[in-house]
């Protein structure tokens, strides 16, 4: 896609991009923490509330629901109207509903706060990626997507370690409360810093809304995400609602139907279907459902592995998984550096690493005694540098032919892509994880293992993906005339 030529930016525009890029990444790395960082405080939530499985799942599910539904209907309407005006509304909603979780007294009044905090976080998502689109151009643009990919792998993978952390220093009764708490003071100071330091909307045409379409695409993600974020070791896939992806299915047909009629008008519809004809667009909206789709069912089985297996604390099996977050922030950070250079090139290195990672940690559990995260530390760190050359360039090679005033929405909807590669894996590889389980005695290194198999499976989509882009790519630049 052919751009104009970028004016020259003074040193102190230059600056104020990186501070606005800080600001971004502290507000998403928040969002992201709020995934993984719960899952550890869970036992402590469920004894302090006196809560059942049941009730205490939308802790979990209730988050992930709202986030979901709300990336790309939030991603258009920053699009449209205001990126900063949506990104402080989006903050100051998931700081409220983080006071209110921390100070909840019953699970009903917490689960309905994480609903409002998953709201919050989906309004902030879409706007990191838009906003890097548009300050960012060429080379740039490539490592602010690396410091993005970092900060999506460490906040995945760190989550575990700082909530055992808070839980231990909190104890039973306040720990899973500092969770949610600490995300108070880090919110008010980041919409005082966004004020300042985000750029506020250009003049000029105001893009027209699609509230039908938003209710179609949304309620569609509602049916597609309800069977997938059901929690808990008890119930098995066959027990999930699949039907409700029939409804689904109906529905993504409508808003289909609906988008069409309502842009032949000369209106803006929620999504530019014309992406679904970029190829670049597509191929890396499916690598990432893929990639993550495995690569957030790790952490959940090792985690389960380490503290149900091995009787690990919270706190030591968040430190066994540090050695993936040190491989990720490396790689992504120098991956971002490289991304116009090597391309999808890099993407299929960084998967491979993965896969081989992988292997290596199923090959090595049954092998192992309790000193298991002293031996899986080199293969978690060759995976977490694996994924560090994936996240980060996938996104820049995705949104590459993408009109920047459509980065919200693209963006919001590549990661609503792995939000339901996310909930997919998790549904799969847990009940896989747990019924091994049961069916083996006790037997979490058989369980782990499994689990690991079916891993491994998306991580290969993933990289059929990427290879499928890599011969496109050398391909379009063969045919192109010198």
């Amino acid at each position: 896609m052919a751009t104009s030529p970028t004016p020259e930016l003074t040193s102190e525009e230059r600056s104020r991009r990186w501070k606005a890029l800080a600001i971004c990444l502290g507000a998403g790395s928040m969002t992201l923490l709020d995934v993984s960082i719960v899952n550890v405080a869970l036992p402590s939530m469920r004894e302090g509330l006196d809560a059942g499985n049941g009730t205490i799942q939308w802790v979990v599910a209730g988050y992930a629901l709202a986030f979901g539904i709300v990336l790309v209907p939030a991603g258009r309407l920053g699009d449209a109207r205001s990126r900063r005006t949506v990104f402080i509304a989006g903050v100051g909603v998931f700081t409220l509903a983080s006071a209110l979780c921390g100070a909840a007294p019953s699970a009903v009044w917490l689960g309905a706060a994480r609903v409002l905090q998953g709201i919050g976080g989906g309004m902030i998502a879409p706007q990191v990626s838009g906003f890097i689109q548009n300050l960012f151009k060429g080379p740039e643009r490539g490592r602010a997507f690396g410091l993005f990919g970092t900060t999506i792998g460490i906040s995945t993978a760190i989550g575990p370690l700082l909530g055992g952390l808070l839980v231990q220093l909190g104890g039973p009764e306040l720990g899973w409360r500092l969770v949610f708490y600490v995300n108070v003071p880090i919110g008010i100071a980041l919409m005082i810093l966004a004020h300042r330091y985000l750029p506020a909307a250009e003049e000029g045409r105001k893009q027209s809304l699609d509230p039908i379409g938003v209710a179609l695409f949304g309620a569609a993600m509602l049916f597609i995400l309800l069977p997938l974020v059901e929690t808990g070791q008890s119930g098995t896939l066959s027990e999930r609602p699949w039907w409700l992806l029939g409804i689904a299915a109906a529905l993504l047909v409508a808003f289909g139907l609906w988008e069409r009629w309502w842009t032949a008008g000369g209106r803006d519809g929620l999504l530019d279907l014309a992406l679904l004809k970029v190829g670049s667009f597509m191929l890396g909206l499916g690598l990432g459902t893929a990639y993550f789709a495995g690569f957030t069912s790790i952490f959940i089985v090792l985690t389960l592995y380490l503290q149900q297996g091995l009787e690990y604390t919270a706190l030591q099996a968040g430190l066994a998984q540090m050695p993936f977050a040190i491989g990720s922030a490396i790689a992504a950070w120098q991956a971002g550096r490289f991304t116009q250079r090597f391309g999808r090139a890099m993407v299929v290195t960084g998967l491979v690493l993965i896969i081989g990672a992988l292997v290596a940690v199923d090959v090595a559990v049954p092998m192992l005694d309790s000193n298991v995260a002293l031996w899986l530390a080199v293969p978690l760190f060759v995976a977490g540098v694996g994924g560090g050359m994936v996240i980060s360039p996938n996104i820049t090679l995705a949104l590459e032919e993408v009109d920047p005033i459509r980065a919200g929405a693209g963006g919001g909807l590549l990661q609503t892509a792995q939000r339901v590669g996310s909930a997919l894996g998790v549904a799969i590889v847990l009940a896989l994880f747990f019924q091994r389980v049961a069916s083996s005695d006790g037997d979490y290194a058989d369980a782990l293992s499994s689990s690991l198999h079916v891993t491994i499976g998306f991580i290969v989509v993933a990289l059929v993906m990427g290879l499928i882009d890599t011969v496109r790519r050398a391909r379009g630049r063969t045919a192109r005339p010198t």
